[in-house]
């Protein structure tokens, strides 16, 4: 039977490997300067990777349930770095945004939007890695 707390593992998979690599296009954007079309896809990329961030986490929020022990530590360490994901994703998509719409996205502003994006692909790194491990040591959802 399908219950609602399986929207979180559907959901979270998403903007982990979608922010990871519009992260990478950014970064081969900076070497392969002849190919403009990496530095737009990663663009593209960060924003869906936003959106998904916020319904990843809304779906963790609200529809997983409390846990005690070890699995109730580890769960608060995961929810501390998904919150911290989502602010720095959110942070950096609007940077990103606002530094396009000023068509400053080859003056070095695009520093500060790579430094931004690299944080948050830090952070949903680390998220991802603590939730795999209320999985896998834990049992969580099995």
């Amino acid at each position: 039977m399908f219950e609602p707390s399986h929207f979180h593992p559907m959901l979270v998979h998403f903007p982990i490997a979608i922010i990871a690599v519009g992260f990478l296009f950014d970064l081969l954007a900076l070497v392969v300067k002849k190919e403009p079309w990496l530095s737009r896809a990663a663009y593209w990329l960060e924003i869906i990777g936003m959106a998904g961030a916020v319904l990843a986490f809304g779906s963790g929020y609200f529809f997983t349930s409390p846990m005690e022990g070890e699995a109730g530590v580890m769960r608060e360490k995961h929810e501390y770095y998904a919150i911290a994901t989502l602010i720095s994703i959110i942070v950096a998509t609007l940077t990103r945004i606002v530094i396009n719409y000023l068509n400053k996205e080859t003056t070095n502003l695009k520093y500060l939007s790579l430094g931004l994006f690299f944080i948050a692909f830090v952070f949903v790194s680390v998220t991802g890695y603590l939730g795999g491990t209320l999985v896998i040591e834990y049992m969580i959802g099995l």
